[in-house]
């Protein structure tokens, strides 16, 4: 069995039957676990001993057999024949201790990708909405991609927009990147995703709590949030509205002892609400990647920047009359026509509203 540690099949099964119990939560499970060490050993005991520990209700679903148990229980033996397909079980000596310094670890992972020093690393989780900007996508993947040059690694939950825009900004900077998913590791969603999740799965790590099968239930995503934050030294907001769900990491990460940071935008953007919310709630305030690094106390980059050009900032904006120029090759020859360069200065770095803009046409 290529697992991270050694089961055999019917400690498998009894792994998979504690987490398909219905009622029954990771801290049911611990607490069930702590009565009888071994999930083995819970089935094993008869109804009367499970109800002289739990309640009535616990112990009737403990002794009833899940339904879709032994199809899951077959796709689970298969799918971890597979090359680099581990279950990681809490007191594993693979389990990430990040995990266990929180309140509510999940008893149990499911992880596809590459183990190999993924203790020893220094991660840093990145989220954001799902319906960014493009000036927050771009930072979601400059960012990331500083860390990863710098040796750094990055979590996010391979949602649309910024989760997405942050693995990609990893992987370009070749530094390896987890993804925390709200479904069985047998499925990727969003579906957009798929070549994502297997780029991620060939040089970082696919995880999950959520037993083979599992679909994107709403009620998996925030649960999920909390193993985001875990794995991480600190949370790095990007851009996010008052409702969304990346402020349920930041609180998260607030309650575990987490740094939380947030990048700042636009006083009139919606997309930038809920990062100046973190601001005034505590949150360090962040321009550059290297502010993340130093605030955290990290090691020095390992590859240092040789140029100020290539430093990833968000305190130079480029002049809007001038194309960017790429590294190596020169400026655009022709000019910007007069109209579209006084629409470009009047935008700036802000929302602008319409009738502004046509009144320079």
């Amino acid at each position: 069995m290529n697992s991270a540690q050694s089961h055999t099949p019917e400690e498998v099964r009894a792994w998979l039957r504690l987490l398909m119990t219905p009622g029954a939560g990771p801290a049911t499970q611990r607490q069930l676990l702590q009565i009888w060490g071994w999930p083995t050993a819970i089935f094993d005991t008869s109804l009367a001993e499970k109800r002289a520990q739990v309640s009535e209700s616990l112990a009737m679903a403990l002794h009833q057999t899940p339904p879709e148990l032994e199809a899951t229980w077959d796709r689970t033996m298969a799918w971890l024949e597979r090359e680099q397909c581990h279950m990681i079980t809490l007191g594993a000596a693979s389990y990430p201790a990040a995990l266990l310094q929180t309140a509510d670890p999940p008893v149990c992972l499911f992880a596809q990708g590459h183990l190999d020093g993924w203790h020893d690393r220094q991660w840093l989780a990145m989220v954001g909405s799902r319906n960014p900007t493009p000036q927050g996508v771009a930072n979601a993947r400059a960012f990331a991609r500083a860390f990863a040059e710098q040796g750094l690694g990055v979590v996010s939950g391979l949602a649309l927009g910024i989760d997405g825009a942050a693995h990609e900004g990893a992987l370009a900077g070749r530094g390896p990147t987890i993804a925390v998913v709200g479904t069985g590791l047998d499925r990727v969603y969003p579906k957009g995703h798929h070549a994502l999740a297997h780029q991620i799965a060939e040089t970082g790590l696919l995880l999950s709590e959520y037993v083979l099968g599992s679909p994107p239930l709403a009620a998996h995503f925030p649960q999920r949030n909390r193993i985001i934050s875990g794995l991480s030294a600190g949370v790095l907001v990007v851009e996010a509205t008052l409702q969304s769900g990346s402020l349920i990491t930041a609180r998260l990460a607030g309650d575990q002892g987490r740094e939380v940071f947030a990048i700042p935008g636009s006083i009139h953007s919606p997309q930038s609400k809920g990062c100046h919310a973190l601001i005034r709630q505590g949150a360090k305030l962040v321009e550059s990647a290297q502010d993340v690094i130093e605030e955290l106390g990290w090691a020095s980059p390992i590859a240092a920047r040789t140029q100020k050009s290539d430093e990833i900032t968000c305190r130079a904006p480029l002049d809007p009359g001038t194309a960017p120029a790429k590294s190596g090759q020169p400026p655009a020859a022709e000019p910007l026509r007069p109209s579209v360069a006084s629409m470009l200065t009047a935008m700036g770095q802000e929302v602008t509203d319409i009738d502004v803009l046509k009144n320079l046409l």
